[in-house]
């Protein structure tokens, strides 16, 4: 086996977060007792998705009136940090400050209080996807007056939730909200959707950093989704540079201008310009941004926050990423079982952005069909993925400072509903009472943050793998860690 391939046994840094996370969706009951505002994802779930828990219009997994036993949860999993998404329209109903549904405002504040009295850190999310359909019938993220509204609700947030929040994330996968479908033109609609995304958080990231930052203290950045580009011949070199491309394209879209100049990649502007002016366009469909938006976009970061699942094949044909038939599948037909991108891909970040800290916002492996509580596989992917995390840390020197596994729990996943799961705890969804179960996955992530690492067996056992478990304590089997 090649020594990088060897599992590495030590612990992550003293300070490392361990996270786990959740959809804006997820907390979706209570829309009809509390004001909320209709999002797109309402009516892409065909307005609104309803579990049948009579009049409540309970939807999701209905942390809206679970907060307790959901806090429990976490505090079952030992993890030091919690992230979850604000829903833009439970706040604000039409987008705008117009109307502030303090109801709405008030779960959240609830919630902050439940976690930071059981010594958990909140990581709060302002835009996971559901935009209020009310902005959306004005244009949504293509119309560039949202600039300024985003900016608005950020503000709301850091008046009224920030004295109690350290850990702000401004926008969740930009990349898909520019190709998520949501009456998006064809041609340049999505470039225009990420122009003014980048436009939005860098916004935010200086009215937080102007106003906010002394008082407050915290952190605040952007979480791009990628993942790993390996060429599919390594020796051909159309192959490497349709990798680089790749990065370019998914990654670099909106890490270059906020981590880099301030402007999109070369990569980028070349490869659009000359297909823009191919096509009969008089220039190109990628925006431009002027100088002074340059100055204000750049370095607009407290951390590098990245969400990661799998890893593709790339070659030089229009649609250049395939997967290696061998490679473990999912519950998703995208996301095979590929730990070695993940160190590859963390080591990529530091040398392309000159080392910024980085916090793994998103990781995690999905299932299809009826819940097998002892998730092997699983527990696999955790074990894999994490590991290769610790050597992107120990021999690669990269500032790794926290990670986030998706999700806490079954929930409502964006285009397939609950047909994937990527939850550590089962939940019912046939049962009004919605019950959360834990999954051998949930016990095994929390020896692994109790270790804050994988302590070598051939050293003898070690304490941290004696864990609670419903008040009484018990040895856990340390077969996936040896």
């Amino acid at each position: 086996m090649p020594k990088e391939d060897e599992f590495l046994y030590g612990e992550f840094p003293k300070n490392f977060w361990w996270s786990v996370a959740s959809s804006a969706y997820q907390v979706e009951g209570g829309w009809r007792d509390d004001g909320k505002g209709l999002s797109i994802w309402d009516q892409f779930s065909h307005t609104p998705l309803k579990i049948s828990n009579g009049d409540n219009g309970d939807v999701a997994c209905d942390s809206y009136h679970k907060i307790e036993e959901d806090v429990e949860m976490l505090k079952s999993l030992k993890v030091s940090s919690y992230r979850f998404s604000i829903s833009w329209s439970r706040v604000l109903p039409d987008g705008t400050t117009r109307y502030v549904n303090e109801m709405g405002l008030n779960y959240y504040e609830r919630l902050i209080d439940a976690l930071l009295a059981a010594n958990i850190i909140p990581q709060v999310t302002l835009y996971h996807w559901d935009l209020p359909q009310a902005l959306q019938n004005v244009g949504g993220w293509e119309n560039d007056t949202i600039v300024q509204r985003f900016k608005e609700y950020a503000e709301l947030l850091f008046q009224r939730l920030g004295d109690k929040v350290k850990f702000w994330i401004t926008v969740n996968e930009p990349y898909n909200v520019a190709y998520a479908g949501i009456s998006i033109r064809p041609g340049r609609a999505p470039y225009v959707v990420a122009h003014n995304l980048i436009k939005a958080h860098a916004e935010a990231w200086h009215l937080y950093n102007d106003t906010y930052r002394a008082k407050q203290g915290g952190l605040i950045s952007i979480t791009i989704n990628s993942d790993w580009a390996e060429p599919r011949n390594p020796h051909n070199q159309e192959d490497i540079s349709a990798a680089r491309r790749y990065l370019e394209f998914l990654l670099g879209w909106f890490a270059h201008p906020i981590f880099k100049t301030g402007d999109y990649n070369e990569v980028m502007k070349t490869r659009i310009r000359e297909r823009s002016l191919a096509q009969g366009l008089s220039q190109s469909r990628l925006p431009e941004f002027t100088e002074s938006e340059k100055q204000r976009i750049k370095g607009t970061y407290d951390y590098f926050g990245l969400n990661h699942y799998t890893t593709v094949l790339t070659y030089n044909l229009n649609y250049p990423a395939v997967t290696d038939r061998s490679w473990l599948n999912s519950g998703s037909f995208w996301l095979k079982v590929t730990p070695f991108g993940f160190r590859k891909l963390l080591r990529w970040i530091k040398e392309e952005y000159d080392n910024p800290p980085i916090y793994v916002t998103e990781n995690g492996v999905s299932e299809r069909g009826a819940s097998d509580f002892n998730d092997t596989w699983r527990i696999h992917y955790y074990r894999s993925y994490i590991n290769e995390a610790l050597k992107a840390i120990v021999l690669d020197a990269v500032d790794l400072r926290g990670y986030t596994a998706w999700t806490l729990m079954d929930n409502f996943e964006w285009a397939v509903g609950f047909d994937e799961k990527f939850g550590f705890y089962h939940v019912n969804f046939t049962d009004p009472d919605l019950p959360r179960r834990p999954k051998a996955s949930a016990r095994y992530y929390t020896q692994i943050i109790n270790c804050n690492g994988f302590p070598d067996a051939a050293a003898g056992p070690h304490p941290c793998l004696e864990l609670e478990s419903e008040g009484k304590r018990y040895s856990r089997n340390c077969a996936f860690l040896v």
